[in-house]
This record gives C-alpha cells, sequence and structure tokens, in this order.
C-alpha cells in the first residue's frame, strides 16, 4: 500500500488537510492497487480501518463541538445573570439550547470545518469558525426580531445573544488550537525547535537522489521527503527506497493538497528556465514554500550537498544552457603553475579563484586592493578540500613599484587580470579614475606579465568596451588595445574575454531592486525598451578560463550571450519571487537613461568580424592593425590627464582612441533628453 497516509499520525502537515479528501484518495488507492490474492484481505482491512478511523474523527469532533457549545450557551446566561440564574431562565436556557447546538453544527458542516484535523489548526481553520459563528448569531438575532425564540413572554436577551456569539468563538477553537501545540509540542525536542516539513522533491534523477539520501540522513533538518515527480513515465509509480515517484510536474497542485505539502524541492539542475518558473508559480499559487538545487554552472565539482539548497532566485529563472569545459586544456595551462588574479575579491574575480582550484594550481594569489573582500575569499578557499598554497596580497593594481616586488618574489605563471571599476554612472563623473585604474592598472599588470614571462595573461574585458557611449567602456576598449598591442611583440599569451553583464554581482541592479521591493518601492528601470546580455557569474568565469586555453595571443573572445533579457521583464519577475505583484503591490518607475548607458549592448565591432572557435559558446574577434606610436602618444596624454584630474580632456582622449563613440552617443542624448528624469509607472 502506498505511503500516502502512513506518515499522517506520526508527521505535521500543511493546515489545510482536508478529511473527505483523504477518504477519497485512501479509496481512490486501493481501486488503483489491487493487491494479489495473498494480500487483498490484508490491503482490504487496512483501508477500512483508514476509512473507519476518519468517520470516528468527524463523529468525535461533532459530539465535542456539541458540547462546548452547549457549554458557552449555559455560561452566556450566567454572564449575563452574574451566575443568579431563575427558574424562568433555566427553562428559556433548556429550551433554546437544541435550537442553537443544532444550528451550529450545520454551519460547521456546512463550511467544511468537520473536514480538518485538529492537529493541524492554523488561521485557516479559526476564519471557517468565526464565519460560522457570525452566520448563527445573524439568525439567532433575526428570529429574535420575528419573535421565534419567545419563552413564556420571555424574549432572548440581546446581551445573551452577542455574549454566546463571542464564548463560541472561543469554546470551538480552543480545543482545537490545543491540540495544535500539543502535536507541536510532541515533534519538538523544545519548545524552539521548529516543526517538521513535509517536501515533496521535483526531478527523480541522480540530483533528486542525492537530495534524497542527504535530507534521509539530517534528520536534524526538520524535514521530511514525503514523494518524488518526475516526467519521465518510466519512472512513475516506482519506489525509491521507501519514496514513491508519485506523478509528473502537471500533477504537483493535486499532490500538493493531497500528500499535505509544505515545500517543494527542486533537484532538477538542468532544467531549462521555463520549466523552473513553471514550477515556481504553481507553488506560489499553493503556498508552499520552494527550494532549489543550484545549476550546474554552479555544482562544478558534480557533487550535490544538500546545504547547497537555497531559494529560487533570479538567476534561476534567467537560466542557459550547461557548458561543456574542456577540462583538459584549462588544466594544461593552470596545474601545478603559480596563478595570479587581480580583483581576487570581487564578484568575477572570487569565483575564478574557486573554480582555478579545482585544476590544482601550485600556488594561487590572491590579490585585491579590498582588505575585507580579500579575507573573505582566502578563509572560503582555505576550507577548501583540494586547498593549495594561498597567497592573499594587498595591493593596487596601479602600484608598478609594489607589483614588481610581488611578480619578483611569487613569480606568477598565469594571470588573470579581472580588477577594474565597472560602474557606468559612476565613472561618469570619475573619469580620471577610471582612467588610472582601468587602463593604467591594466598596463601595469600587463607589461610586468611580459616582463616576467608570464606564460598567458587573460583580461577580463567587458561588451561595453563596443563602441563605447561611456567612460567605464571607453576605458575597457583603451586597456583591450594595451593587451593587444603587447601581445605582437612578447613572448607571453595575451588574450581578452569580453562578455556583458554579470547577474547579481557586486554593484549590479538586482542588490538595488531588492532594497527597493524591501522597502515598497517603486522598482526603478532606466527605460521600457532597455535591454542587455545576461550571464550568471560561474558560467561567465568557466567560458573565461576556456578561452585562456584557446588563443595564440592578441585575440578578443566573445561569449555567446544568448538573447537580450528586457531589464524590465527582470524586474518583474524579481517582484513575483518576492511573492509580489508587478504594478499592484510594487510599482515600477521608468526614471530615464543614465549619462553613458545605451538602451541596448553590442559585443564586437563590425571591423573585428565574428569567427566560431571549437567551443559552441565562445567566438574569437581577429586582432585589428595599431599603430604603435599613435597608441604611445595617447596613452602619455591619458597619464598627465589622469594626474592632473582633467576629467574634460580625459573624455576627449578616450574619445578619440575609440573613434568618436563617445561624443556621438553625448550629442544624441543631448538631441533626445535621454538623461533627464522621467518618472511613469509601470
Amino acid at each position: 500500500m502506498s505511503k500516502l497516509k502512513n506518515s499522517i499520525e506520526s508527521q505535521p502537515a500543511r493546515q489545510d488537510i482536508d478529511l473527505g479528501a483523504l477518504e477519497s484518495s485512501l479509496k481512490l488507492e486501493a481501486r488503483a492497487n489491487p493487491a494479489s490474492d495473498g494480500h487483498s484481505n490484508e490491503l482490504a482491512g487496512k483501508l477500512a480501518g483508514q476509512i473507519d478511523r476518519i468517520q470516528w474523527l468527524r463523529l468525535l469532533q461533532v459530539a465535542i463541538d456539541a458540547f462546548v457549545v452547549f457549554t458557552g450557551f449555559a455560561a452566556s446566561y450566567l454572564i449575563r445573570f452574574d451566575g443568579n440564574v431563575s427558574a424562568l431562565y433555566l427553562h428559556q436556557l433548556f429550551t433554546l439550547v437544541p435550537v442553537v447546538v443544532l444550528l451550529q453544527l450545520i454551519a460547521n458542516w456546512i463550511a467544511g470545518v468537520y473536514r480538518r484535523l485538529w492537529r493541524y489548526t492554523g488561521l485557516t481553520e479559526v476564519m471557517e469558525i468565526g464565519v460560522t459563528v457570525l452566520c448563527v448569531t445573524a439568525i439567532i438575532l433575526l428570529a429574535r426580531r420575528l419573535g421565534l425564540l419567545t419563552v413564556e413572554n420571555n424574549q432572548l436577551s440581546y446581551g445573551i445573544i452577542f455574549v454566546n456569539g463571542f464564548v463560541s468563538l472561543l469554546f470551538l477553537c480552543g480545543p482545537r488550537i490545543a491540540r495544535r501545540l500539543l502535536t507541536e509540542h510532541d515533534q519538538r525536542k523544545h519548545w524552539r525547535q521548529p516543526v517538521r516539513k513535509r517536501a515533496l522533491v521535483v526531478g527523480a534523477g541522480e540530483a533528486g537522489l542525492m537530495v534524497l539520501k542527504e535530507l534521509g540522513q539530517r534528520s536534524d533538518l526538520g524535514t521530511d521527503i514525503v514523494g518524488l515527480i518526475d516526467d519521465d513515465p518510466s519512472k512513475l509509480k516506482k519506489k525509491i527506497g521507501t519514496v514513491t515517484v508519485f506523478g509528473s510536474t502537471a500533477e504537483l497542485p493535486k499532490f500538493i493538497d493531497t500528500l499535505f505539502i509544505d515545500q517543494v524541492i527542486i533537484a532538477m539542475p538542468s532544467a531549462p528556465p521555463a520549466e523552473v518558473r513553471r514550477i515556481v508559480e504553481i507553488c506560489r499559487q499553493e503556498e508552499v514554500e520552494t527550494r532549489i538545487l543550484p545549476g550546474l554552472y554552479e555544482l562544478i565539482d558534480g557533487k550535490v550537498s544538500i546545504n547547497q539548497l537555497r531559494e529560487v532566485s533570479l538567476e534561476d529563472l534567467l537560466g542557459r544552457d550547461p557548458v561543456q569545459l574542456d577540462t583538459n586544456s584549462i588544466s594544461g595551462y593552470i596545474a601545478g603553475r603559480c596563478v595570479l588574479v587581480t580583483g581576487a575579491g570581487g564578484s568575477i574575480g572570487s569565483e575564478l579563484c574557486r573554480q582555478i582550484m579545482r585544476f590544482r594550481p601550485s600556488k594561487l594569489v590572491l590579490l585585491g586592493k579590498g582588505e575585507n573582500s580579500i579575507f573573505s575569499i582566502e578563509q572560503e578557499l582555505m576550507r577548501r578540500a583540494d586547498a593549495c598554497e594561498i597567497v592573499p596580497i594587498i595591493a593596487d593594481v596601479r602600484d608598478y613599484r609594489r607589483l614588481q616586488s610581488i611578480f619578483e618574489h611569487l613569480k606568477p605563471e598565469v594571470v588573470f587580470h579581472a580588477a577594474a571599476h565597472k560602474h557606468v554612472p559612476l565613472m561618469e563623473s570619475n573619469v580620471s579614475e577610471a582612467v588610472a585604474n582601468n587602463v593604467f592598472g591594466t598596463k601595469v599588470v600587463a607589461e610586468l606579465s611580459a616582463a616576467h614571462k608570464v606564460k598567458t595573461f587573460v583580461l577580463v574585458s567587458s561588451d561595453k568596451a563596443v563602441n563605447p557611449t561611456s567612460v567605464m567602456g571607453a576605458t575597457k576598449r583603451v586597456a583591450e588595445l594595451v593587451v593587444q598591442e603587447l601581445a605582437q611583440f612578447t613572448e607571453t599569451k595575451y588574450v581578452a574575454v569580453r562578455f556583458g553583464n554579470v547577474l547579481a554581482s557586486r554593484g549590479s541592479v538586482i542588490p538595488l531592486w531588492k532594497q527597493q521591493i524591501s522597502q515598497g518601492g517603486p522598482v526603478t528601470v532606466t527605460h521600457p525598451e532597455a535591454t542587455r546580455y545576461f550571464m550568471l557569474i560561474p558560467e561567465a568565469v568557466q567560458l573565461i578560463l576556456q578561452a585562456g586555453a584557446l588563443g595564440n595571443g592578441g585575440e578578443i573572445f566573445v561569449l555567446d550571450m544568448g538573447k537580450p533579457v528586457k531589464i524590465v521583464d527582470l524586474a518583474h519577475d524579481l517582484i513575483r519571487l518576492s511573492g509580489l505583484s508587478p504594478g499592484v503591490d510594487i510599482e515600477v518607475s521608468f526614471i530615464g537613461m543614465r549619462p553613458g548607458e545605451k538602451l541596448y549592448e553590442e559585443l564586437l565591432t563590425k571591423e573585428e568580424g565574428l569567427s566560431k572557435t571549437l567551443y559552441e559558446k565562445i567566438f574569437v574577434g581577429q586582432p585589428q592593425p595599431i599603430d604603435r606610436e599613435a597608441l604611445k602618444t595617447a596613452m602619455e596624454r591619458l597619464k598627465n590627464g589622469a594626474q592632473a584630474g582633467a576629467d574634460g580632456e580625459l573624455r576627449d582622449e578616450l574619445d578619440y582612441l575609440v573613434g568618436g563613440s563617445l561624443s556621438k552617443a553625448k550629442a544624441a542624448a543631448t538631441a533626445s533628453g535621454s538623461f533627464d528624469i522621467v518618472k511613469t509607472n509601470a
């Protein structure tokens, strides 16, 4: 017999438990699972016992309610007459009490009160009883008005009617709430321990089996797996240990109700975002908690841990196809070597460090300017089982002497340069800082890499470097030119990797939106038609590592960003994930394009072209001829302008280096008034 009801007596469940539905489920199960001759009597006996018990529970509930309504009605007389009830009113009490009790029981039955189990009493059950008491009180008031409740020429007192309504509500809810508290106490070692949850796992593949196994071994987590569901027909009705694969995801709402589910765990790391979105929406409508196992980008070591279960996030709904890495080629240039990562405390830099550890470098140097972020990633990496020698360095990439000392002492063989200022609007008002850090910081690290014969140098660039309309994008484009120029005359293999926005990275719009939602809105979006390419951090880093193994020197690798996503659609998704409705609970406000921003992003210039590589998600733009003398002269002017803090001159020089796209963007923005702040509701 299925485990559908075996754990009802020992496990907590959702608060909306329907005894009628339970009885029907048991009958249907018996019909769907006819036993063999040797077991048919046993199955019939179990079924009859379960149904008989449900029927007795109903009768017991009715009997107790009849008693408490009678007690409540009598108590209302005692309260009304201060405990001194005359013979006349005692006669009225015993004459009317059958009517009051019968009315209350009929109202309870119609409202479905007797289809609930008391141990799961919650707000829904209390509201149901409140409605029935209110209806009965209204009927009694109407009957009193019509003179139907007169006993020996004495009308029923209004005071008794209202007191009875209050006392009846209290007496009917009291035993139910007491039973719920007793149940919770029995399921806890102490009062502060949370009640156990009944969970349903979506996905009966390897990830689902690992979740099932780990939760089975971790009773301290307070979660019991009731069953699994999977869309693979070959798995339906099969058992994994003692847990049954009940059906497909199309039946999820039914199973949430009939199995009394508190939590749904999505264990499908490779599921497409549309499927995750559908399941999350079902769970939201059914008002159950949702947890998800991270996607394959995050499970880079292929191991599933129950500690990785988390709430569904925007990244899960964005979703992308899994990256197929050539681990041999990556290991070929990282394994056994000293690897330096600049900006190691940032979103991209820290994820680079995590994934580089997989390929067993001899030493990993974490270089960054922020001491707290470097300390944090160092502590995280040191706890890993595959930890190598980790060297944390606090330094500024613009400090030539400091970095020269680091290169001389540690002798890195592979460098990933992820340190950069990336905030577009902020860099528009801090041009000299953007140039000093993004351009000359890159120049220092790249030149020292050549001087110390680093084998591979990978620059983490941006799609904003293509026809840049912002200072940040222009500085990243100049950094690419610096690296491409060095690639022509040194033994070091220089490559740049260009990709779009990384979802939920530090400084991105997602944390801002979450803060705005927590404050009640509005959520601010620049423009209703603004689109961006988005990637997940682990995916971007995997492709960066892969690109590092491909280049011969000077190439700009472009990652497949998929289709651009409307920013306003992302905002709506995040609002829904927060359990709210866009335009109802949280407004979306359009604030206009900010300085330096585009409506859409590009990944390559026309001159660079686009060629396929061995890997379907990585493309390459061919190096363009660079006038070394012109670049050298422009770099001198940039250096002098940065030291003098001459932002206007720096902007003109950057505009010259990137082909005039900055001035064109400014002229277009001025003509259209794009930088004006305009607020409208979505």
